[in-house]
């Protein structure tokens, strides 16, 4: 086998070269798979774990909660301004280099804000640690599309982003532990030291590829000319923007509006994070029999249904764990489907439409925990942050339909065109 090796790496490009090893030797895919696991991980915390530490960090800083609520809008405006930075100007660099610039900022970033003292410099660290958070997702599904057998990218993507769901399973829970016990800075510390491990994995298990179907800078953009990307973009911004417009603000609704202790927000994390893991899971086994938009649609109707029932019964705390895992769980479920979709549709741009995913994302994170905050701030009670949620439910569920049937109507006029 290393005589087959050998020999392909001296007649093929580096890319057929990276996937041919990870046909030979599986491990060298799963470990590349598992670091870039650790690297989403890493953001998953810093995303996510600023939710479990809401209240804390709004006491220690003299901010009301829904100004603290805005630090998760500066992180997804982060991620809004550095996703096409990156995208545009990493051509000329590896993969593997640009991960490796990119993790170093999100350790820069969330050490900034574990240290800062003042409202700018917390805003400063959550922009910067921000800045990395799409680029990271789509160099590595780029990574993993180059490596990964064929028909198994989807369920190598899902491994990547199961780094993020164990950090809401585990890591999150931890953060929120830690910031109840001790301090809110002792969490943004502890992902600051995380993501210097993630560098290091990077540098053993991540290869050395460099992207050749890279188009030159303004063929990027080609793709875009089309309607079908701006219609998943559309969906993924909507779909994001209606769930963070509740999970912004999960704690105080748990604690207001369902009556639980603060005491048992460790475990209802736990159990929020249980559902992105097993989500994540059930998409990447759903991708082999269903298509991506499919599973994308059928999703998107059962988040629509629990939010509309979380406002209703969220009083009753069976209900109220009961929706917000199936919230949770769909998040995820949708995250792997849309990718793959982006991808599909963004030929000459993989890594712009990619990181236009995760702009999309983020952009519906910032705006969703500002219209949940607005509620708090015109006087509503803590249960109407569900309602922006199933408000635009509609428009994410639309775009995906008006996907398909674009997709549908360019297919039948190639086939007539082909007769």
């Amino acid at each position: 086998m290393s005589e087959i090796g050998f020999e392909l790496a001296h007649h093929t490009s580096l890319v057929n070269n990276a996937r041919c090893l990870s046909f030979i030797c599986g491990c060298g895919m799963k470990k590349t798979i598992f670091s870039l696991a650790l690297g989403t991980f890493g953001l998953g915390m810093a995303e996510f774990g600023i939710m479990g530490v809401l209240t804390e960090l709004a006491h220690d800083t003299g901010i009301s909660i829904p100004s603290a609520g805005n630090m998760i809008s500066f992180y997804a405006f982060g991620v809004v301004i550095g996703a096409p930075i990156v995208a545009l100007f990493s051509s000329k660099f590896s993969l593997k280099s640009t991960l490796l610039f990119l993790v170093a900022m999100c350790a820069i970033g969330n050490a900034i804000f574990a240290f800062s003292s003042s409202w700018y410099g917390l805003a400063m660290g959550r922009l910067i640690s921000g800045f990395p958070h799409g680029a990271i997702f789509g160099v590595g599904a780029i990574v993993l599309s180059k490596i990964a057998p064929p028909g198994k990218v989807t369920v190598a993507v899902a491994g990547m982003i199961a780094g993020m769901t164990v950090a809401n399973l585990v890591g999150v829970p931890l953060g929120t532990w830690l910031g109840h016990a001790f301090s809110w800075r002792y969490t943004f510390f502890l992902i600051a030291l995380f993501d210097a491990l993630v560098i290091l994995s990077v540098l053993l298990w991540v290869p050395t590829i460099h992207d050749k179907t890279a188009a030159r800078l303004t063929e990027q953009f080609h793709f875009l000319k089309r309607p079908e990307p701006w219609l998943i973009f559309a969906a993924t911004h909507v779909w994001q923007r209606r769930v963070f417009a509740w999970f912004s603000f999960v704690k105080p609704f748990m604690l207001n509006v369902s009556g639980f202790s603060e005491g048992g927000m460790t475990a209802i994390m736990m159990l929020m994070g249980l559902g992105m893991v097993l989500g994540n899971l059930m998409s990447g086994k759903l991708s082999g029999r269903f298509s991506p938009l499919r599973i994308a649609a059928t999703t998107d109707l059962v988040i629509v249904a629990s939010l509309l029932l979380l406002f209703a019964f969220g009083e009753h705390q069976t209900a109220s764990l009961t929706m917000g895992f199936i919230c949770c769980a769909g998040l995820f479920a949708l995250s792997a489907p849309l990718q793959i979709l982006l991808l599909q549709n963004a030929k000459g741009g993989e890594l712009l439409g990619a990181a236009g995913g995760q702009m999309a994302f983020n952009l519906g994170s910032a705006i969703g925990a500002y219209f949940g905050g607005m509620m708090i701030t015109l006087g509503f009670s803590w249960s109407y942050v569900t309602l922006p949620a199933a408000l635009l439910s509609f428009s994410a569920m639309v775009s995906l339909l008006l996907y398909g049937y674009q997709k549908a109507k360019r297919t039948q006029a190639n086939a007539r065109a082909l007769a």
